[in-house]
């Protein structure tokens, strides 16, 4: 009973749509509407606010580490925690308040691995970073951080649990980035900061 309310506690956090709340708050377009239709930062960005698409990046990497956070200060077993850390995930990706259409979760994702090993969240964030500036695609950035989550991984713990929520995690990141990667080879990939069509 333990594990399954915290795991139903996890997954109706991860589904908290960061992105319809600030454009509620900031009184811009349901993020569904314009863009690549994504409820995530990087598409609220499109509209042009910055303020609205921080608050979604804060707020989005916040519900995955809150999660992760609290089960290992319940005490709860790894094995536990790594399934709280599935759970927000799976939140985020398939939220039961817009009707299990959510977004990508890079941001969840950055929270979660920052909790469950800071040294390992910093190393996965770090390549986001270079990858993004380097190229200024979000959507390929996510891709190179998440195939490279699970190798940090192993060479930071070797092979363990960890490692299968790691990989579990960056396969369902690629896995959500499949249109993305179409439009990366088709060359029809928006940039970070492109503004919203229409």
């Amino acid at each position: 009973m333990e594990t399954l309310f915290a795991l139903v506690a996890a997954y109706l956090l991860g589904s908290v749509p960061f992105a319809m709340v600030a454009s509620k708050l900031f009184g811009l377009a349901d993020p569904r509407s314009y863009g690549s239709g994504n409820p995530g930062a990087t598409n609220v960005l499109r509209s042009g606010n910055k303020k609205a698409a921080l608050f979604t990046l804060i707020g989005d990497a916040a519900k995955g580490a809150v999660a992760v956070i609290v089960a290992q200060k319940l005490g709860l077993s790894d094995l536990q925690v790594g399934l709280v850390a599935l759970a927000v995930f799976a939140g985020h990706l398939f939220p039961v308040f817009l009707k299990f259409k959510g977004g990508k979760g890079v941001a969840t994702a950055a929270g979660v691995l920052l909790a469950l090993d800071p040294l390992l969240g910093l190393a996965v964030l770090a390549t986001w970073l270079f990858v993004a500036f380097a190229s200024r695609y979000s959507s390929l950035a996510a891709i190179a951080a998440a195939a490279a989550a699970p190798l940090f991984s192993v060479l930071m713990h070797g092979a363990g649990g960890q490692v299968v929520v790691v990989g579990l995690l960056a396969l369902a990141l690629i896995g959500k980035h499949w249109q993305n990667i179409q439009r990366l080879l088709a060359g029809q990939e928006s940039k970070i900061g492109a503004k919203k069509k229409g």
